[in-house]
């Protein structure tokens, strides 16, 4: 039995203990003198707190953003105002009408991307799987079939480490290591008929009804592993073909996938980001993985990242 305190739980996630007053089901529940970073204290703190005052405080990026010297305010109407401070805590200030489910996906989606980018840990946009004892991260835009692909390659036998928000920790010694999320994907119907899977049973993403939060508990990988490399997914109209990603395009392709990359400039951390990727983005592979406009490419899309991973396709 736990021993848990009344009106919170800790989970861990990310490389990180989260200790929570609200229920975050997605997440590993642990035992609560289990420790983080900080000793026995936990590194992440999730709080109700009134936030309105401090919104009208801080300086407005637009109506739904706001930044201070150490905290980032995100107001979403009718939900709450999420309040992220010192890569340390999450206050929500939610409306009395919102929508647990809408409150979780902003925890565990754009403030948990914030608090990483404030902890100094690299966010990218994407799904992390494990080939051969490494990382690598699939990166896209929307709809690129990110968690398809690695929904394909765990039916392989790869594990899968992270889907949507993947964290990179990056030493002084410049290794990436993606750290393990939670044993979780979130794919669309038609995606699931691609793979011949079925909905039934599983709960729609919040108003997404066609959206599914799909677990993998037997194909998550809850070790840290080094990013080996990164697939950029991207649609054209000819066959499933694999080119390396090479110069000053490798920053502007992490640039591009960086989670939130939009608040790196009013959050004052571009130069971090910069020297952050400058320590491995040359030290991993980067290739463009590109998938016909129509058709079913996933077979040929596996065959071309495992060869890429077992360097019979040399940088």
């Amino acid at each position: 039995m736990m021993n848990l305190p009344e009106k919170t739980a800790r989970y861990r996630s990310f490389g990180l203990i989260i200790e929570s007053e609200f229920r975050l089901p997605e997440l590993r529940l642990i035992d609560s003198t289990d420790s983080g970073m900080n000793g026995n204290m936990p590194d992440v703190v999730i709080t109700r707190q009134p936030l309105e005052k401090l919104w009208q405080e801080l300086t407005k990026v637009n109506e739904f953003l706001a930044v201070g010297e150490n905290s980032v305010l995100i107001r979403v109407p009718d939900t709450a105002i999420f309040g992220i401070k010192d890569g340390r805590t999450i206050e929500v200030s939610s409306s009395p009408t919102a929508d647990e489910d809408k409150i979780r996906l902003y925890l565990l989606g754009s403030c948990m991307g914030i608090l990483l980018m404030q902890k100094r840990i690299l966010p990218l946009h994407g799904s992390a799987v494990a080939i051969d004892g490494q990382a690598y991260a699939i990166v896209g835009a929307s709809g690129a079939g990110k968690s398809t692909l690695s929904s394909y390659l765990m039916e392989r036998g790869h594990e899968l480490l992270s889907d949507d928000l993947i964290a990179v920790h990056v030493g002084e010694g410049g290794t990436p290591i993606v750290m393990p999320a939670y044993p979780q994907q979130k794919i669309w119907q038609e995606s699931m008929q691609l793979l011949g899977k079925s909905t039934a049973g599983l709960k729609p993403i919040y108003k997404r009804e066609t959206k599914f939060a799909v677990p993998v508990e037997g194909a998550f990988l809850d070790t840290p592993l080094p990013l080996a490399g990164v697939f950029e997914l991207t649609k054209h109209d000819k066959n499933a073909e694999i080119v390396p990603i090479v110069g000053l395009e490798r920053f502007h392709a992490l640039l591009r996938h960086t989670f939130r990359g939009f608040l790196l400039e009013p959050l004052g951390l571009m130069e971090w980001h910069f020297r952050t990727l400058s320590k491995f983005a040359g030290r991993i592979d980067m290739l463009r993985l590109s998938r016909p406009l129509d058709g079913d490419s996933l077979a040929d899309l596996y065959r071309l990242m495992v060869q890429s991973t077992k360097k019979e396709m040399l940088l």
